[in-house]
């Protein structure tokens, strides 16, 4: 069930569209500020809210690769995996944020530290490889950047 804060900031951005269900993006980033990813309840209830099918809002919502479906870490790494990323070198990135970790793609760390996700494509590609974590940018990665950049977050 949402929330009445969600609910309300729900309601306060379904005032900007001329019909509810163009709003639906923005629900889904507001129960996943809040919550951190988007339950089947969540997206019940979004659906409910704004007069669509569960479908429609799963449809919207898996659509998205930054709206999570599953619970995920603190932190979320996002790798990038896009052809100018593998050419400079994504996947040695790849493997010293795996090793450093010790998960892989679609994995959480123990301590809910962190989850590792791969993405298709930063928009950085004259300075690849990049990668996120949460919604610091990071580019023209190499294995000593990687190391300084994963001991900023706690």
């Amino acid at each position: 069930m949402l929330t009445e804060e969600e609910l309300n900031e729900i309601r306060e951005e379904v005032k900007m569209y001329p019909i509810p269900s163009a709003a639906c993006i923005s629900a889904l980033k507001i129960v996943q500020e809040h919550r951190k990813w988007v339950s089947d309840d969540a997206i019940k209830d979004i659906a409910e809210e704004l007069g669509m099918s569960n479908e429609e809002v799963d449809g919207v919502a898996t659509f998205y690769s930054r709206i999570y479906r599953k619970p995920v870490g603190d932190n979320v790494i996002l790798i990038c995996d896009g052809i100018s990323c593998m050419i400079m070198g994504y996947e040695s990135i790849y493997e010293q944020v795996k090793e450093k970790l010790g998960i892989g793609f679609g994995e959480t760390t123990a301590d809910n530290r962190f989850t590792l996700l791969p993405i298709s494509c930063l928009g950085d590609c004259d300075h690849a490889p990049s990668m996120m974590v949460n919604n610091d940018h990071y580019n023209e990665l190499t294995k000593e950047k990687v190391m300084d950049i994963l001991s900023k977050y706690k």
